[in-house]
């Protein structure tokens, strides 16, 4: 049996540049200023005495437990992030970055279609891995993508344009 049997494989992480640089700066403030005030909090904290009845000790170990998780996890994102450009124009198929239009009930409905980490669904960022996004990855101007709703029925989506 291989010893790396028991590791998940790494998927990239899509991110635009902005994004990208955002959750950098992120990691940065975590690692320069946050978990070091952090620390001082449990020292201090540790300075009161009995550990067991501190509140303020559990409370600063509970934060630095929080801030080094995040960490770790913005490590992981950077480590496997993949940059994609919104700005294309135009395309033959639908892809990470690119915003389409599609007809839906009789309306037109434009999504820009992102890594997990940047979808907003009120912003009409849809992630690759939702099932609306998935569904529209390598697809073509003029296709109709037929979706799952949550309630069991179809919905049909098609392509109308792709940028």
């Amino acid at each position: 049996m291989s010893s790396k049997s028991y590791m998940t494989e790494e998927k990239p992480q899509y991110l635009t540049q902005s994004k990208y640089d955002d959750l950098a700066k992120e990691l940065a403030v975590l690692k320069e200023e946050e978990i070091p005030a952090i620390a001082k909090k449990i020292d201090s904290a540790k300075q009161m005495g009995d550990l067991s009845e501190n509140a303020e000790y559990h409370a600063a170990r509970e934060e630095m437990a929080w801030a080094q998780t995040r960490m770790k996890e913005l490590n992981y994102i950077l480590n496997t992030a993949e940059i994609i450009s919104t700005e294309k124009s135009g395309g033959d198929t639908v892809s990470i970055g690119s915003t389409i239009l599609v007809s839906v009930n009789g309306k037109e409905v434009g999504y820009t279609i992102v890594g997990a980490q940047e979808a907003d669904p009120s912003s009409r960022k849809i992630s690759n891995e939702s099932p609306l996004g998935e569904a529209f990855l390598g697809k073509s101007k003029g296709e109709t993508v037929q979706v799952d709703l949550p309630s069991g029925k179809k919905q049909d989506y098609k392509i109308i344009d792709i940028n």
